[in-house]
């Protein structure tokens, strides 16, 4: 009876790590906007333990990819998960071949109240950031009302990302 416990524990924990059918679709229909190929390919990209200790972000668990068309590389994509005020969302970066930010969406979004932080005009705000850049809420990224956990929070994982691909350029993992 353990054994059977331990097992389910374990599928329904590393299943929460995969990402869903449905959001790989609005990835793949993101990935389409952004670079304009229908058909392309996504690299799941790994990192030792060593390497994710020295991140702000954990990479790896299906969260960060390479894309390619049939001859090149085009860009890479990461899926994130970050706080709102009780619960989390679910957001997509998409970086050009230079890791500079081209696009981010909001996948999902559970709470009531402070879903502004998916509009597309606040987004942009993000555009074109890359591993030189850090954003303050408030001062370059502006203010939601109703959103502020949510925005604050969404600010800080962009911070993070952005310090965590300097990080692996750095160490020439990318």
């Amino acid at each position: 009876m353990k054994l059977i416990i331990s097992i389910f524990f374990l599928s329904v924990f590393s299943l929460g790590f995969s990402i869903p059918k449905k959001t790989k679709k609005q990835i793949d229909k993101e990935i389409l906007s952004v670079f304009g190929i229908e058909s392309f390919t996504k690299e799941e990209l790994y990192f030792d333990e060593e390497i994710n200790k020295s991140l702000l972000l954990e990479f790896g668990k299906e969260n960060f990819y390479r894309i390619s068309d049939d001859e090149n590389q085009i860009g890479y994509f990461y899926y994130g998960n970050a706080w709102s005020k009780v619960d989390t969302f679910d957001y997509l970066v998409i970086f050009d071949n230079e890791l500079i930010i081209k696009k981010i969406k909001i996948l999902a979004y559970r709470e009531d109240y402070g879903g502004e932080i998916g509009s597309k005009r606040w987004l942009k705000q993000f555009n074109d950031l890359s591993k030189e850049d850090t954003v303050v809420y408030g001062k370059d990224i502006k203010a939601i009302s109703g959103a502020t956990i949510s925005a604050r929070s969404m600010t800080i994982a962009i911070n993070e990302l952005l310090q965590s691909i300097a990080i692996l350029q750095n160490k020439n993992q990318l």
